[in-house]
């Protein structure tokens, strides 16, 4: 079996340095809020090229801390517009209404997933408070256009980057192309912790400042709670683990980089749609998605064939229960892109055979 992802074999590579990490923190004695959290995060704003990163409880939480600290600095309030892309992971919506705040979704761009930028600025009312990007499948979203319409309508703009680690635009990473940005760690990411887990980076001092409050039940000093805030914290063997594979992580996306640039030269079949790229340096494939009609029977062709694949999402937000207010909205290129997606096996270890084995298996579908 071809697997889609083996954290198993991939977390040997590291096994070594990871064990010593996991060790100094238990001889530690501080397994909330210690030096392990305090340099993990001082290394990954170093990486991204920001001021600041608070790691949190997971992406989920880091979305939500940046919408909670914007109404608490009075930046939003509750009934507030936030546009997002129609086709992403749940989260990122679910982000916006906790905190009572209206999602208002946007089209992808067929060829790219992302958001497509022009269809932005028709859904901006005077409620709009912000444009949240997702850089879906780990390739960055259109930054320029958006940027430019953000700054027209005095918007702020919010990275969900959760997919995004590593990935560049213009010479700058992903997590620094904005006001703020969310990660998650989640362990199949390109950096993945063993659990969950999860960052905000910025430049803005004030809000990182209350986002960091926020997250530690309001407090902006022990038992003095300014906000009602969530206990959100990254704890110090995850912090651990993740400074051990921070160092890997552009190796590590070369390596997927030149796995998928031999997916993009040698799959060639007509039932077959293949992702467009226009800059390598802003995608780090995460997953590898490719599109059918025949979406299904591929899926099943595959893993006769012994290769796994998976489906990154079978069911559009608008479509689920959970936004039933939602389920009567047409949006087509949305749902095209729901009901013919599949992401091929797609990492760092994946041997020159296996790659070989998709590709022979893809082209005779």
């Amino acid at each position: 079996m071809i697997k889609f992802l083996d954290l198993y074999k991939i977390n040997q590579k590291y096994r070594s340095e990871i064990d010593s990490a996991i060790k100094q923190v238990l001889d530690s004695g501080h397994y909330i809020q210690g030096e392990a959290v305090d340099r993990f995060e001082k290394n990954f704003a170093k990486y991204i090229g920001v001021d600041h990163c608070i790691g949190t409880a997971n992406g989920l939480d880091a979305l939500n801390l940046i919408f909670k600290a914007y109404k608490a600095l009075g930046v939003m309030s509750s009934d507030d517009e936030v546009i997002v892309p129609a086709n992403t992971f749940i989260a990122s919506i679910l982000s916006i209404s906790e905190n009572g705040l209206t999602p208002v979704l946007v089209e992808p761009n067929l060829d790219t997933y992302n958001i497509d930028p022009d269809l932005i600025e028709s859904k901006i009312t005077s409620r709009t408070k912000a444009i949240m990007v997702v850089h879906l499948y780990g390739q960055v979203a259109p930054m320029d256009k958006i940027l430019t319409l953000a700054k027209k309508y005095k918007l702020k703009v919010i990275e969900d980057a959760a997919q995004a680690h590593g990935a560049s635009y213009q010479g700058k990473k992903a997590g620094n192309l904005a006001d703020v940005a969310g990660f998650s760690f989640y362990p199949g990411k390109n950096l993945g912790a063993m659990g969950d887990g999860g960052a905000i980076t910025t430049n803005d001092s004030k809000l990182a400042e209350t986002v960091r409050a926020i997250a530690n039940y309001g407090s902006v000093k022990k038992y003095i709670n300014n906000f009602k805030g969530i206990n959100s914290r990254l704890d110090d063997l995850q912090a651990a683990i993740l400074d051990v594979k921070l160092p890997y992580l552009d190796d590590d996306n070369r390596k997927r980089l030149e796995i998928a640039k031999t997916y993009l030269k040698k799959i060639n079949n007509p039932k077959i749609i293949l992702p467009i790229v226009d800059d390598f340096d802003a995608h780090n494939f995460y997953v590898f998605v490719v599109r059918s009609k025949q979406r299904d029977d591929l899926q099943k062709f595959l893993m006769d064939r012994q290769i796994d694949s998976l489906i990154h999402y079978p069911i559009p937000p608008h479509k689920q229960k959970a936004y039933s207010e939602w389920n009567d909205l047409s949006l087509p290129i949305t749902e095209k892109i729901h009901q013919e997606i599949l992401s091929i096996p797609m990492n760092q270890l994946l041997s020159s055979k296996e790659v070989d084995e998709v590709i022979e298996a893809l082209n005779s579908f």
